[in-house]
């Protein structure tokens, strides 16, 4: 049985994002999955916004929120991040929350630089995966041949950091634009995705 955690990163509950959130986890609770949500609107993230870098995350600010964040990502097989797309990229509330939980000798360590010079680092949450569910305003090809998919880089790159293995970018759009027989294809395949990489 595989450990879930969905990251939901849409400001409001009732959007066509978190529909098809909803029915993803329907879709792996069918096959079997064990999941856990942290909604981020209900997390106190204020905190974070200005916290000191200058000793190396040990000056992060403690807090139930922080202590549980880090407690579903250690226990989790895999990480699905819920979230529309504001101009090329995620919400604030997700990079504030990856900013948060994203600190050392939790999630990389520091090593010896290669020739003194090169930053080394092990990656602590090696063996994770992620995918993303993420919602748009501007049709998906226009994202990806347009301006290539930028937040969907960031995604990647911060996750690979970590060691986390980001598998599928689940993209829909234009959610605007579309007609309720098209959003009702896209929650079947939200549905089908969860029974996918719930295996």
């Amino acid at each position: 049985m595989k450990n879930l955690l969905i990251i939901k990163g849409h400001p409001r509950e009732k959007s066509f994002c978190n529909a098809l959130t909803n029915r993803y986890v329907e879709g792996a609770q069918a096959n079997g999955a064990d999941i856990r949500t942290l909604n981020l609107p209900e997390l106190a993230l204020e905190p974070w916004l200005k916290y000191d870098w200058s000793h190396n995350h040990t000056s992060l600010p403690n807090s139930p929120d922080l202590d549980r964040s880090k407690e579903l990502v250690s226990w989790c097989d895999h990480m699905v991040f819920a979230y529309p797309v504001y101009w090329a990229g995620a919400p604030a509330l997700v990079k504030l929350f990856l900013e948060m939980v994203i600190t050392a000798h939790f999630t990389f360590k520091y090593k010896q630089p290669f020739l003194g010079k090169i930053p080394r680092w092990n990656r602590l949450l090696k063996g994770r995966t992620a995918s993303l569910l993420v919602t748009m305003d501007a049709p998906p090809v226009f994202m990806n041949l347009v301006d290539r998919d930028p937040g969907g880089k960031m995604m990647r790159d911060i996750l690979r950091f970590t060691g986390v293995k980001l598998l599928k970018r689940h993209y829909f759009g234009s959610v605007i634009l579309s007609s309720q027989a098209k959003k009702d294809r896209w929650l079947k395949k939200a549905y089908d995705s969860g029974v996918r990489e719930a295996r």
